[in-house]
C-alpha cells in the first residue's frame, strides 16, 4: 500500500514538473513572438526618392518660330549666356532642339564648351549625346521621333540625353554641333527665333569646319550673335 502511494506521489510530482516546464516554455514563446511583432511594427518605412520637377534653366524660344534651312557642313554654336540663367541649381542640363524641315539630321559630333562669362577661351568640355552616341543620325521621318512631320507650324522637338553639367551665372555655354556634309543636312531646317527678344538663348555658326574637337585653353571662333537656331529649351530634365 505504501509503495503504491509513493508511486502515485512520484507520478504527481513528475506531472507537476512537466506542467510547470510546459507553462514556462509557452510563456517564453509568447514573449518572444510579442517582441518580434513589436519590432516589426515599429520599423520605419524606407525613404522614397523625391520626384524631380522639370524646370527651364533659361527662358526658351517662345512664340511662333521661323525656319532656316541647309545646314550641311556647318558648325552650330547654340549659346546659353550665364546672365540669362534662372536662379535654379541642377546637377544635370538637358538640351532640346527644334526642327522645321527635313527627314534626317546627320550629326558628326556634339559638345558643350564652357567659357568664363564674356570670354571665348574654353575652360571645360562636356560631351553631348543622343541615344547614347555623340554622332547620331536623328530620323525625323520616324513617327516615334516626330509624331507630326516637322514644319514651321509644327516644329519637331528632340530631347538630347541629360549631361553632367551644372550651369553657373559666372560662365557662358556653347552647345556646338557639327552637321556633316551630306544631302540629308542640305534639306534640314532649324526652328529659328524671329527676333532677339523671343528667346533667352542665341546662336552663331561657321561653315566648312568641324569645331567640335577644341580643347581646354583654345578659343571658340568669334562670330556675331544671331537669332537662336535649333536650340529651343535648356532644362534640368
Amino acid at each position: 500500500m505504501r509503495n503504491t502511494l509513493s508511486m502515485k506521489r512520484r507520478k504527481t510530482v513528475s506531472m507537476k514538473i512537466v506542467y510547470k516546464f510546459a507553462t514556462l516554455t509557452l510563456m517564453v514563446f509568447a514573449v518572444s513572438v510579442c517582441g518580434f511583432s513589436q519590432k516589426a511594427a515599429t520599423q520605419r518605412p524606407k525613404a522614397q526618392t523625391p520626384e524631380v520637377t522639370t524646370q527651364n534653366l533659361v527662358r526658351g524660344l517662345v512664340g511662333p518660330v521661323g525656319t532656316d534651312s541647309n545646314w550641311a557642313n556647318y558648325s552650330l554654336f547654340a549659346i546659353t549666356p550665364g546672365s540669362a540663367l534662372f536662379p535654379i541649381s541642377s546637377a544635370t542640363t538637358v538640351f532640346y532642339f527644334g526642327f522645321t524641315g527635313g527627314t534626317e539630321a546627320d550629326i558628326g559630333n556634339m559638345v558643350v564648351y564652357t567659357v568664363s562669362r564674356g570670354s571665348l577661351t574654353i575652360t571645360a568640355v562636356t560631351p553631348v549625346t543622343y541615344g547614347g552616341v555623340s554622332n547620331p543620325s536623328i530620323v525625323l521621318s520616324n513617327a516615334s521621333v516626330c509624331p507630326v512631320a516637322p514644319s514651321q507650324a509644327t516644329p519637331c522637338i528632340v530631347r538630347f540625353d541629360p549631361t553632367s553639367l551644372t550651369m553657373s551665372p559666372t560662365s557662358d555655354y556653347y552647345l556646338t554641333v557639327f552637321f556633316t556634309n551630306d544631302s540629308n543636312n542640305q534639306s534640314l531646317a532649324a526652328a529659328e527665333a524671329n527676333n532677339f527678344y523671343q528667346s533667352g538663348v542665341y546662336s552663331t555658326w561657321v561653315g566648312g569646319t568641324d569645331y567640335t574637337h577644341l580643347t581646354v585653353g583654345q578659343s571658340i571662333p568669334a562670330g556675331g550673335a544671331q537669332r537662336a537656331n535649333f536650340l529651343m529649351y535648356v532644362m534640368n530634365n
